[in-house]
């Protein structure tokens, strides 16, 4: 078993779906490959809870309620006690709020607590953390703009290694023609991912040779049906329910599309670059700080259902535009976004905090 140096507790609310569960659940993974005791703190989940058990990560659920749920800090205080973690990290602003800095009385060793931010929160939500991680820079600098020293914030990103398929998805499966070109939307099906523009865009291209596959759960689902079946799309468009075959269905689609209104990060591009499907995104805000338009990517602006129609008629008529754009996709992913890369500057973060910390 590890030592406590090696011991971390991760903290996740969670909804029932979203890219950030997932992105927790990856995490926690890798790091026990890489030797470390892990405990995860999160409500049920009948999708992550089997994935993080597989993986050896000890599983702890809390309730994770609003601002009267006095339970929850209380109890992920005992947990935290039990455990001995080194490293409390916390996801998003609900679990941020529940825990509790380290001090003396508390009956367990010293710990350092960390909140990893994927949005523009607002600091009030982070009375107990000591250090700050950011997915992106413009969120690291929304938090310096708001008060937080720099030597207490690090930009690291997220890496998007999806699991690896024996082969692509199916296409029968899917029902859908081995000739059609299909374009994929890996996302939670909420107003703020913009699948109403992308749907809107698939209609006015006006060709049927074009499939949509929606791989994805939320409370805009019977809208979206409905609005496919509005616009005459039921014969191209497929809804896939929530996936755990990411990397099955990105090699088995010939494009993905991203056109989220709100984005702060959004790592269905980077896992777009790592297997080597070309890939279309809105210009909200995580997209538009690391997609090179016409290079690695194709960007259109927020809810231009003309220029996104535009995109999918040239993405799908150009086989050399395509293949550039995975060879560019795929040197970013490989520089800036492997597993390797971006758990390595998370371990030398929990080195360091942890070198200071007394036994």
């Amino acid at each position: 078993m590890p030592g406590r140096a090696k011991r971390t507790l991760q903290v996740m609310a969670g909804a029932e779906h979203g890219g950030a569960e997932m992105a927790c659940v990856d995490f926690c993974a890798t790091l026990v490959r890489e030797g470390y005791e892990v405990g995860a703190v999160t409500r049920p989940n009948t999708i992550r809870d089997p994935l993080l058990r597989d993986a050896g990560v000890q599983i702890y659920h809390l309730p994770f309620g609003g601002f009267a749920d006095i339970y929850t800090p209380w109890a992920l205080s005992r947990i935290v006690q039990k455990f001995q973690p080194r490293i409390v990290q916390s996801w998003m602003s609900r679990a941020a709020q529940k825990i509790r800095r380290w001090r003396p009385g508390m009956n367990c060793p010293p710990y350092t607590t960390i909140s990893r931010l994927g949005g523009y929160y607002k600091l009030k939500h982070f009375p107990q953390t000591d250090v700050f991680t950011t997915i992106t820079p413009d969120i690291k600098d929304h938090l310096i703009k708001s008060g937080v020293a720099p030597e207490r914030i690090r930009h690291i990103n997220n890496f998007a290694e999806t699991e690896t398929p024996e082969r692509p998805a199916s296409r029968a499966e899917m029902d859908t023609p081995e000739d059609a070109f299909v374009f994929l939307s890996l996302s939670r099906l909420h107003r703020a991912k913009a699948l109403d523009t992308l749907l809107q865009a698939l209609a006015d291209a006006r060709d049927k040779q074009m499939m949509l596959w929606i791989a994805g759960e939320g409370p805009e689902r019977a809208a979206l049906e409905a609005l496919s079946a509005d616009l005459g799309l039921s014969r191209q468009v497929r809804f896939l329910g929530w996936r755990t075959d990411r990397a099955a269905l990105l090699q088995a689609a010939d494009a993905c599309v991203f056109p989220s209104r709100y984005e702060p990060f959004g790592t269905v591009f980077v896992q777009a670059w790592a297997q080597q499907c070309p890939l279309i995104v809105s210009a909200a805000d995580g997209p538009r700080q690391f997609v090179k338009d016409g290079e690695d990517g194709l960007m259109f602006p927020i809810d231009d259902v003309t220029r996104l129609t535009a995109q999918m008629i040239a993405l799908k008529a150009d086989p050399s535009l395509r293949a550039a754009l995975v060879k560019a996709g795929q040197a970013r992913y490989t520089a800036e976004f492997t597993r390797d890369v971006c758990i390595g500057q998370y371990i030398d973060l929990y080195n360091e905090l942890t070198a200071h910390l007394k036994t």
